[in-house]
């Protein structure tokens, strides 16, 4: 492939094939929500740039882990003292 062949960046050939491409593999931190704490104010869910924070009837069900990023935006967010979610290292299998 020359360089006059190389796509204009930000060339989306398919329409709403984000999903396919899964984001969160190179993420260090993995958030994890306390349900015993979580109050579930969705403040989370509000500022999840990735919309990774899912819902089912109004409450949290889970974090999508395939694409959060691990920016702990999350937990930097909820409001309690104690945080619901906290940020741990995640243990990635070689």
């Amino acid at each position: 492939m020359t360089v006059k062949e190389i796509p204009e960046g930000s060339v989306i050939d398919t329409p709403g094939s984000s999903l396919e491409y899964k984001t969160g593999g190179w993420r260090n931190l993995v958030p994890v929500r306390n349900i015993e704490k979580c109050t579930n104010c969705l403040i989370c869910w509000v500022y999840c740039p990735e919309g990774c924070i899912k819902l089912k009837e109004g409450k949290i069900v889970d974090i999508d882990l395939d694409y959060c990023k691990g920016c702990g935006i999350c937990a930097e967010e909820c409001p309690l003292a104690d945080k619901a979610i906290k940020m741990v290292e995640e243990k990635k299998e070689d």
